[in-house]
């Protein structure tokens, strides 16, 4: 190949931007070479999502757009991370893409576009234990934080979700190559991480070769890496209830440099639909462990994910989710109407049955109410004295500082002799509902 100039697009989560640095990685070590313009590449890697139906719809507009620049420009495109089969056989029948590679193949990315450029098919066979544990991810070198995947996979089966058939079975990598790689990336200049993963809380490392007695759960790997990067912040997301455990809560708790905010998906309030998604906890179980969270981390926020007009959701449990917010007051929440996912449960099995009118309405309500909990956690840090990382210019203002506090909340303050990357103390004299405005301490 001649021209070796890729460019990556994101579409989805805070895990498809840590595989892409994955990609990145191992696409540069390979002789190609990293575009931050699209129109300069002649390999274009979109990575997909199929999570949502709206990421979907997204990319299938991207590649409609892309049609003409791949006729004229003969360029190569490439769907990576998260689709459905059903997205797949489309995009192919259509034919607006050149491969597809999920994410237990990034390491034959090379050889997908080279057998593409030259009319082939590339096959090979999938390794179902892959964690990337070795590959130094490639960051953003204008950024001071970043995310690093510490668990793939997930195997819930949530009937909702479409995670464990595009990302396989969880596995967790090596605690002590993640402690390696936090230590590099906080001696290139990065000041603080997020662990991900799609259920964090599950982490399970068993050293099977050195120690098979050596076994790291996730309070002791949190605890582990607090230890040996104290300087750098962490972060971790996301948790799912039924895996939240007293241990990982203390540990938070005992670190400093460990953020408190924990993002704690419900997705609905009322038990009958909690079982129909096959969630692995009740309403009472999961208020029970907010109930936790606030005794053993007082200053902790806390976060959701909420689907409505799941199927079979009537007015009552409609309200039950109202009411669970009502007694949590979250910080402030992700908020979906549910749309089925081709290839799980639900959509074999369940029927979508609430009316769009309904879950729009629904959806309103709890948005709604979301604001005003929003509003009513942020005056709690009026007249506080907070801990900020700056991470940039505010966009509303270049005049102000913007970062985040230990909870996860965007804090705003007027410039003075501070750069991108310290550590300021802010007096919060000012709020919106999803911003806070402070003073620099002298």
């Amino acid at each position: 190949m001649k021209n070796k100039n890729f460019y990556i697009e994101n579409y989805g989560c805070q895990m498809n931007i840590s595989d892409s640095n994955i990609i990145t990685s191992i696409l540069l070590k390979n002789g190609f070479f990293l575009s931050e313009n699209l129109k300069k590449a002649n390999i274009i890697l979109l990575n997909a999502c199929s999570i949502r139906e709206k990421a979907e719809l997204t990319l299938k507009k991207r590649l409609e757009q892309l049609k003409f620049l791949k006729k004229k420009k003969k360029i190569c495109v490439g769907i990576i991370g998260c689709f459905s089969k059903q997205i797949k056989n489309f995009l192919l029948q259509e034919k607006m893409a050149d491969f597809f590679v999920n994410p237990d193949s990034y390491r034959e990315i090379p050889n997908f576009i080279y057998y593409s450029t030259i009319g082939k098919q590339y096959f090979h066979v999938a390794k179902k234990n892959e964690t990337y544990a070795d590959i130094s991810s490639i960051q953003n070198n204008k950024k001071i934080t970043t995310f690093l995947s510490i668990t793939i996979g997930c195997n819930n089966m949530c009937t909702f979700c479409i995670v464990p058939f595009t990302r396989g079975r969880e596995r967790s990598r090596d605690p002590y190559s993640i402690i390696k790689e936090c230590k590099r990336l906080y001696k290139n200049g990065y000041k603080e991480i997020t662990l991900l993963g799609q259920n964090v809380d599950s982490y399970l490392w068993i050293d099977t070769i050195q120690n098979k007695k050596n076994i790291v759960n996730f309070s002791k790997f949190l605890d582990l890496l607090a230890k040996e990067i104290p300087y750098m912040r962490i972060r971790f997301s996301t948790s799912n209830p039924h895996d939240m455990s007293n241990q990982v809560l203390k540990v938070i708790s005992k670190h400093k440099n460990i953020c408190k905010h924990i993002h704690l998906p419900v997705q609905s309030g009322s038990n009958k639909i909690l079982k129909l998604m096959n969630r692995k906890y009740t309403r009472e179980k999961y208020l029970f462990l907010v109930k936790q969270i606030r005794n053993i981390i007082p200053e902790c926020s806390i976060s959701h994910d909420i689907i409505t007009g799941f199927c079979n959701e009537n007015e009552r449990d409609h309200q039950d989710t109202i009411s669970l917010m009502n007694e949590i007051k979250y910080n402030y929440g992700y908020m979906f109407s549910y749309s089925p996912r081709p290839g799980t449960y639900a959509y074999r099995k369940l029927k979508d049955d609430v009316p769009k009118d309904i879950k729009k309405r629904r959806l309103k309500e709890i948005i709604d109410l979301q604001i005003k909990h929003s509003f009513y956690r942020m005056q709690e840090h009026l007249g506080n004295i907070e801990e900020v990382l700056i991470e940039g210019e505010s966009k509303k203002n270049n005049q102000y500082w913007y970062g985040r506090n230990t909870q996860n909340l965007i804090v705003v303050f007027p410039k003075k002799s501070l750069n991108i990357g310290d550590l300021a103390h802010v007096e919060i004299i000012d709020m919106t509902s999803a911003t806070l405005i402070g003073k620099l301490c002298k």
